[in-house]
């Protein structure tokens, strides 16, 4: 299992296999614009799926999201060789109910959702997937965006009442219906 745990990190040189290439502007249009109004989780991770692919030409199609009530230190993890990745539904509660607009908390469930979704396309490594996920970002959005700022700081320095949101022991679960829909749509429904 591989997981995401609160903490800092600098970008990641690697954007594409073989090396670092030279920066693409942000990622702009209705993708990018859509961490700004209220969304799903399918469509947080459509701006994941599409930030990947435009910085580092690499996707994974099949992917589903289940929630649970993890511990708090614990944002999430995708278990090795597995198409599921399992979110702590308490942390993003704590953040809903404390993100000042649509953009911070649809921010926070990308970085995650990256975060995981980079551990699937084969970056196993904790330390060099929070870098991966901070260059992706800041390589999509600038370095003034929330996601971006989010993706390379210490979360539970920028929201301290994370530390205190429900958790558990990974003994309740449900499946995120109609999740990662640009590739599963014609047998998943």
């Amino acid at each position: 299992m591989t997981d995401l745990r609160f903490s800092s990190a600098p970008p990641h040189d690697r954007t594409a296999p073989g090396g670092p290439s030279a920066p693409r502007p942000p990622l702009l249009g209705a993708v990018g614009e859509r961490l700004g109004r209220p969304a799903d989780y399918d469509a947080v991770f459509r701006v994941v799926r599409a930030a990947v692919r435009s910085v580092l030409g690499v996707e994974r199609p099949g992917l589903g999201l289940g929630l649970s009530d993890l511990p708090p230190q614990l944002g999430a993890y995708w278990q090795v060789t597995g198409n599921l990745i399992v979110m702590n539904e308490g942390l993003v509660e704590a953040m809903r109910s404390h993100a000042k607009d649509p953009l911070e908390l649809n921010s926070f469930v990308y970085v995650i959702l990256a975060h995981e979704y980079l551990h699937s396309l084969g970056y196993l490594d904790e330390h060099a997937v929070r870098e991966v996920t901070a260059h992706v970002t800041r390589t999509a959005f600038g370095p003034d965006h929330p996601a971006t700022r989010m993706a390379e700081g210490d979360l539970w320095r920028m929201f301290p009442f994370l530390a205190h949101a429900r958790g558990g022991r990974g003994q309740h679960f449900k499946v995120v219906s109609r999740f990662d829909l640009d590739t599963t749509s014609t047998y998943i429904r």
